[in-house]
């Protein structure tokens, strides 16, 4: 149930937007940037699953339903998301991935205990600057709007629960800013 007087009690994302316009076309535009410009580090897929790994570790249900379902679209496996939300030492990935995942889960949980340590196991595994840094962008764009969706009560959408293939398809094509424009919010 919407937290605002002035949301519907089932008010969407849509329905946030549209309802607080502010800063949302800037923020969109950073959504394309971030997760779908080109990348040499970091493909489409992985970018979606640290934004659910995000989500899914701040317990926003609408982020982690919504990238779940975005990294499922691109090929990721649903059980390896809930793995690594539950232990990225213990999941079925491959190794390399271990310290990024874990490097997100402090920024994540515990930012200010974040120590030059924690970057240097991602650059050991194989990981460049760039990556770290278009991983913690991702993780910072998705604890701001796990608080923005949280604090405004945004519940997840039906869709995210049981996705037909032709949804997954029509998500990998679109970008967040093409979702804007047909939803009416830029």
């Amino acid at each position: 149930m919407a937290h605002y007087p002035s949301l519907s009690d089932e008010a969407r994302l849509e329905e946030l937007f549209l309802r607080f316009p502010r800063g949302v076309a800037p923020l969109i535009a950073l959504h394309d940037q971030i997760l779908r410009d080109d990348s040499s580090d970091l493909s489409v897929a992985e970018r979606e699953l640290i934004a659910a790994f995000v989500s899914g570790l701040n317990a926003c249900d609408f982020c982690f339903g919504a990238h779940k379902l975005m990294a499922r679209a691109f090929g990721v496996d649903e059980a390896l998301i809930d793995s690594l939300i539950v232990d990225e030492q213990t999941a079925d990935i491959e190794a390399k991935y271990r310290p990024l995942f874990g490097f997100l889960r402090k920024l994540t949980l515990s930012p200010a205990k974040v120590i030059a340590a924690d970057s240097q196991a991602v650059f050991d595994a194989g990981w460049s600057e760039e990556a770290l840094h278009d991983a913690s962008l991702i993780c910072a764009l998705f604890n701001f709007m796990n608080r923005v969706l949280d604090s405004a009560g945004i519940e997840p959408k039906p869709l995210f629960e049981n996705p037909r293939d032709e949804d997954l398809q029509a998500r990998k094509k679109g970008t967040y800013t093409q979702w804007a424009k047909n939803a009416g919010i830029i």
